[in-house]
């Protein structure tokens, strides 16, 4: 089960490891963006860990909530209003819980992703966070429905949203900045994609 201090102690985890990517997530998007994603979410973790620190939300819903209001307040671009529908979707889907099993986390993140999906208006293949968010909740929910545990559906999602990122390399954009490329775009990998897959990768590092 993972717990509202679980959830905090991933979100603080995530603040450490977009900052230590700041320069590796900006890099990849210099070459098909803004070159501003990792400072973006290093800015927009910073201000929802000092939020939290300030506010102490009591249960999960709230947590989230307070992440995805403070993500949309203080990060620019796209990823600002996209991370900030994502954690906001997953707090609306577990409204009311105390503790978040299995099928919860499955749950929130596919809450998230619906929320994505209808905001940012792209589909598989477009060369965004969608290629390493939708193929790892669909692995976590086959596992899901084949018995495993926490750890281990966690770890298949965190593998299928890794081969997703890297199947953004071959793509052309056909989202954001990096669709005015064109054909420029192929052959780098997304950023956002980059990102998701952190964030999957740091949840099942602390919840299993």
């Amino acid at each position: 089960m993972v717990s509202r201090d679980d959830i905090v102690a991933w979100v603080e985890a995530l603040q450490k490891v977009y900052a230590e990517n700041k320069e590796y997530l900006t890099d990849l998007d210099a070459k098909i963006g803004d070159a501003d994603h990792g400072i973006n979410l290093d800015r927009g973790y910073s201000a929802v860990v000092k939020k939290l620190a300030e506010t102490n939300p009591p249960d999960v819903s709230s947590v989230l909530k307070t992440v995805a209001m403070t993500l949309i307040s203080s990060v620019g671009g796209a990823s600002g209003p996209l991370y900030g529908t994502l954690f906001l979707r997953a707090s609306t889907a577990c409204a009311g819980k105390t503790e978040l099993a299995a099928a919860d986390i499955v749950a929130i993140f596919q809450a998230g992703l619906d929320g994505v999906l209808q905001r940012g208006k792209a589909q598989l293949e477009d060369k965004t966070m969608v290629d390493a968010l939708t193929p790892a909740i669909n692995a976590m929910q086959q596992a899901l429905n084949n018995g495993a545990d926490l750890k281990e559906m966690l770890q298949q999602g965190v593998m299928a949203a890794e081969s997703g990122m890297k199947g953004t390399i071959p793509l052309l954009a056909k989202k954001g900045r990096a669709s005015y490329l064109g054909e420029r775009s192929i052959g780098h990998q997304d950023p956002g994609a980059t990102s998701s897959y952190l964030l999957l990768k740091t949840a099942a590092e602390l919840w299993s």
